[in-house]
């Protein structure tokens, strides 16, 4: 909130004590940790406009293309201002710059950079990026005046886990002795979207355990749908084929 969201919602404090906000700001950690969905929720409670791009989003074939769509991306959130520029997987197309390098792709990240050093008269927009691999990224992006407020987005909690799991049950028809504390605590190194994909691994245990497949030509009785039921022993089972993902 102090690097993305003050800055827009209360400039008068930076005026006021003399400094500029961040430029850029760098999502960094492992993936399904919710990186882009963080900066969607910062843009919506700053109540900017929003420009997301996808990484790949940015490349085309044709010479002087990309780099127009980067200006182009830069000029709506200035028109727009104030507004937030999500750079998803910059890695994709800001990468080290070397001599192994295609020439595209060095000149993709010198624009990149020129925009960024020239942001000085963009008003209040701000500009955040996400990757899994900060090492990849050209170091010159990296430096004072670019992306140089880094946060680490990591792993949740317990505590965390614990209310992701009960947003992803919210809709679910789940019994009452089930534990999501327990399941909680047992899904140690999950991420965000593994605990999604943990929450339709038991639902579909459930259908598996409640409902014979070969059946599933004849119609299904509201009783035999009223019995699903998503329990405990389905999280634990569901575990066996979900795991977590830095783990693979």
């Amino acid at each position: 909130r102090e690097a993305v969201e003050l800055p827009i919602t209360h400039p008068e404090i930076f005026e006021r004590l003399g400094i500029r906000p961040h430029k850029g700001i760098l999502f960094y950690g492992p993936p399904g940790t919710g990186k882009t969905l963080l900066a969607r929720a910062v843009a919506r409670e700053s109540g900017a406009h929003f420009v997301a791009v996808s990484g790949p989003e940015i490349l085309n074939k044709y010479w002087g293309q990309s780099e127009a769509r980067l200006r182009s991306i830069f000029t709506e959130a200035k028109t727009k201002a104030p507004a937030i520029i999500l750079f998803d997987e910059i890695d994709s197309f800001a990468s080290a710059r070397d001599m192994m390098s295609e020439s595209f792709e060095a000149t993709l990240v010198s624009q990149l950079l020129s925009l960024m050093d020239g942001m000085n008269d963009l008003g209040r927009v701000c500009v955040i990026a996400t990757t899994n691999r900060p090492s990849a990224l050209d170091p010159a992006l990296r430096r004072p005046g670019r992306f140089d407020h880094e946060i680490e987005i990591g792993l949740p909690d317990a505590e965390a886990r614990l209310h992701i799991l009960k947003i992803h049950t919210k809709a679910m028809p789940t019994a009452p002795d089930l534990d999501l504390e327990q399941v909680a605590t047992l899904a140690r190194d999950y991420s965000g979207a593994d605990l999604e994909a943990l929450c339709r691994e038991a639902a579909l245990v459930c259908m598996r355990r409640t409902i014979n497949l070969r059946d599933l030509e004849k119609r299904i009785s509201p009783h035999k749908l009223g019995s699903l039921s998503i329990t405990t022993y389905d999280f634990r089972t569901a575990m066996k084929r979900v795991g977590p993902s830095v783990r693979r």
